[in-house]
This record gives structure tokens, sequence and C-alpha cells, in this order.
């Protein structure tokens, strides 16, 4: 997939969402996935049913009191945005984790805030950040890889959550861990040593 493809299948829809793509720009060293955290390592969230009033205008506005609160931002509003490699939609991605082999390998992106901006509406509606607007689903990060954003939609409503020091969860590095152990032929090997290479590099407690 060449770059103006990319451009324009993903990152003109983000940008009208209000996220600016940041080319090549994941700092070295972030975890690549977050997975398998447990109860005591989420440091906030709420929820939403999908009858709420004014439902997309009360989920962007507790997204970001969240993401502000629990330190996703940097000083310019930057973080990193998981997407599915190439161009694969939110909605493709989603089809190929319940009915293809393993889950849709994806990558961290860095992105940037922008002053006018709609993660839950026009952003779930780009079909990266989600099914269509007002049902938005996606995974986030801080730079620095201290703070974990995850957003999914349910048969009621959105589920919204911060995970402290994803980096530092025994749960986590433990699934994480596993995940780098797995041998299975139908097992995605770029992500596998993807995991393990970051394990392998992290610094000891």
């Amino acid at each position: 997939m060449g770059i103006q493809e990319r451009d324009r299948k993903v990152y003109r829809p983000l940008r009208r969402a209000g996220l600016q793509v940041i080319p090549d720009a994941v700092p070295a060293g972030a975890m690549p996935y977050v997975v398998g955290y447990r109860e005591e390592d989420v440091t906030g969230s709420f929820s939403h049913r999908y009858d709420t009033p004014r439902l997309v205008e009360r989920l962007n506005a507790d997204w970001y009191d969240l993401a502000e609160s629990s330190g996703l931002f940097d000083d310019r509003r930057e973080f990193l945005l998981q997407l599915p490699q190439g161009t694969r939609s939110h909605r493709a991605a989603l089809h190929h984790m319940h009915f293809g082999n393993g889950s849709a390998p994806s990558l961290w992106t860095r992105v940037r805030l922008l002053d006018r901006w709609d993660v839950m509406g026009r952003g779930a509606e780009s079909a990266f950040l989600g099914v269509h607007s007002g049902h938005p689903g996606f995974a986030m990060m801080a730079l620095d890889s201290s703070v974990y954003i995850s957003c999914s939609t349910g048969e009621m409503g959105i589920d919204v959550l911060a995970v402290g020091r994803p980096d530092r969860s025994e749960s986590v590095l433990h699934h994480l861990e596993q995940w780098a152990r797995n041998a299975s032929p139908y097992a995605d090997r770029e992500s596998t040593q993807r995991i393990a290479a970051w394990l392998a590099g992290r610094p000891g407690p």
C-alpha cells in the first residue's frame, strides 16, 4: 500500500475527526499491545447506554475528561492510536477477529488532537475508531506507555476505561509473555516477535 493510498483512506478520515496523524513517530520502546489487565489496574471508566440523550456529545466530553485526567496527552495533546495494518477498517478488523484466524494485526500510530475534534462521532464514523457515529471502538496509549484507554461497544451501550501503568501490570506482562511463547502455526508471527522483542528490551522493575 502506497503513501498516497494510506493518506486518502486512513489519514484524511482521521483528520476530519480532529486527529492529525504523525507518520513514523512512535516512540522507541512503546509496548506493542495491552491485554489481560485486571480490575485493580483500571484507574477510571465510564459507560453510556445507546439511548442516552445527546450520546455523542456526552461520549466526547467524558472521553476528553478521562484522557486528560489519566495523562493520555503530552503537552502537545499527542498520543498513540492503535490502527489495523494497511487500510483495514475497524469493522473489517472485528470481522477478522471473530471469523478469521486470530485477531487482526494492529500497530500504534502517533496522532495529535486538533482544536476541533469529534472522536466519538466523526471518528467512529470514519470506520477506524468504531463502526459508525455513536458506536466507537478503539485503543489509545500515552507516548510513554503510562496510560492505556480502551473503548468498546456492547449490546446495551459503550464502555470506556483507563488502565494505569500497563507496562508494569503483572497481569498484562503475564499475558504478553504467554503470547510471546505461542508456538501455534496460526499465531501472527509478526505480533509475537514484536512482543518478544519488547519484553526482552524492557527495563527491570
